[in-house]
């Protein structure tokens, strides 16, 4: 036998080298954090103009791809399709992940991190921001319930902690309750954090009522669009993943039309604004639809956001070829970010003054500093991380079961029959 050379023993395989890029990227962001809260938020390009950038986007866009966790728990658990239980599991895991994200940001970007615990302390429930703020903490606390009993079922786990595994399995068995308590938290702050836009009457081109229904939506497209692109690249790039093609092709038939409606109702919106001629908001109109923010809005979110893969997840006969269905929810998820960028800038590019000398809007530029990039990049990075070490060590992908589970449904009622 030939022993092997100081070179082979330092050779990374594919899967060292992803988690060590991971890892830096996450080394990076955390500095860059801890730079943030020594010097403050004056390091970033945020200010009072603009207070919401870069890091709130991708605070609500991580929220909005968590929706698949909601969605398919109710379908699983409620609506009783139990063939998409495999499917559920991992976007429970997936949204566990994604308001973990979620928070760090808002960790980050409320400049007084050591005051987040004002809001339970603190109470005040006119505010549709404490809304999403508790909604946030208890569905937080609910996903934590569903992704125990992963933890349960894992071998590893059970040989060390054999106690804990039975207690943690036993949580399964009240999945349909975390399932109303997850779908009522959910839809509550989804809305929420569509009407925290939505009643700023300082910010025109934010006033207006369907911005609740358009964040609810847009999450019910790429949430489950995100549980179904990763769990088709942990198929494809781990051996530990086993994923069933017919589970996938059913849930993306829904999103194509869930896109459907996301696009007539975003269409509608954009166009009913142009009806009425209001400052700030026909500015504002302006700079979404021919200004700085236009190819986000046409190419990013209309064209490759929502028409180009409606039309490919609504067809058969192009749903069928994995890779351009998966091409269609990876647009679905680019989609779903930048309408979020845009809702948020949009209404913060153009200020309109209360000062009767200045009646002209001020128009305000943003660019995310290097710090804020860090962060973001950072966290984003720690969510690639934990859902590849919960693909690895926990099998939050595994559609083994899905045969024997609708074998189980279909044998159950002839069982009855033959009984009685």
């Amino acid at each position: 036998m030939i022993a092997p050379t100081l070179t082979q023993k330092l050779r990374a395989t594919p899967y060292q080298l992803w988690l060590g890029i991971l890892i830096v990227l996450m080394a990076a962001g955390a500095t860059a954090g801890i730079m943030v809260f020594v010097q403050g938020l004056h390091l970033t390009n945020m200010s009072d103009l603009v207070p919401w950038g870069l890091w709130i986007t991708v605070d609500l866009s991580a929220i909005a791809l968590s929706a698949g966790a909601f969605l398919l728990s109710a379908a699983v658990y409620l609506l009783g399709l139990k063939r998409y239980q495999p499917l559920a599991r991992t976007a429970v895991f997936i949204g566990l992940i994604g308001y973990s994200m979620a928070m760090l940001m808002l960790l980050m970007d409320i400049g007084r991190p050591d005051r987040f615990w004002h809001a339970m302390v603190y109470w005040n429930p006119h505010s549709p921001l404490w809304e999403v703020t508790m909604c946030v903490m208890l569905y937080f606390s609910v996903l934590i319930m569903e992704v125990l009993p992963i933890f349960g079922q894992a071998e590893w786990f059970q040989k060390r902690w054999p106690a804990w595994s039975q207690r943690f399995d036993k949580l399964h068995h009240l999945a349909p309750v975390f399932a109303v308590i997850g779908l009522c938290l959910s839809m509550l702050h989804q809305s929420s954090l569509g009407a925290t836009y939505g009643i700023m009457k300082a910010r025109p081109i934010w006033y207006r009522p369907d911005m609740a229904v358009l964040f609810i939506v847009s999450a019910m497209a790429a949430g489950p669009s995100m549980t179904l692109l990763a769990t088709t690249l942990a198929g494809k790039f781990s051996k530990r993943a086993v994923v069933n093609e017919k589970l996938i092709d059913g849930i993306a038939y829904f999103v194509g039309w869930v896109l459907a409606a996301y696009f007539y109702l975003r269409f509608w919106d954009m166009l009913a604004m142009s009806y009425t001629i209001e400052p700030g908001r026909t500015e504002g109109l302006k700079v979404l639809t021919s200004g700085q923010l236009a190819f986000n809005f046409w190419i990013g979110e209309m064209l490759l956001g929502a028409l180009i893969p409606m039309i490919i997840l609504l067809s058969g006969r192009l749903r069928r070829y994995p890779l351009l269905r998966s091409l269609a929810l990876f647009l679905v998820v680019g989609g779903l970010v930048a309408y979020r960028w845009d809702t948020n800038l949009v209404g913060l590019t153009v200020t309109m003054t209360s000062l009767p000398q200045q009646l002209a809007p001020m128009y305000v530029s943003y660019t995310p500093s290097f710090v804020e990039w860090a962060t973001a990049i950072g966290v984003i990075a720690y969510g690639f991380l934990a859902f590849t070490l919960g693909v690895q060590y926990l099998n939050v992908v595994d559609h083994k079961e899905v045969d024997h589970v609708v074998e189980t449904v279909v044998e159950r009622p002839r069982l009855a029959v033959g009984h009685s």
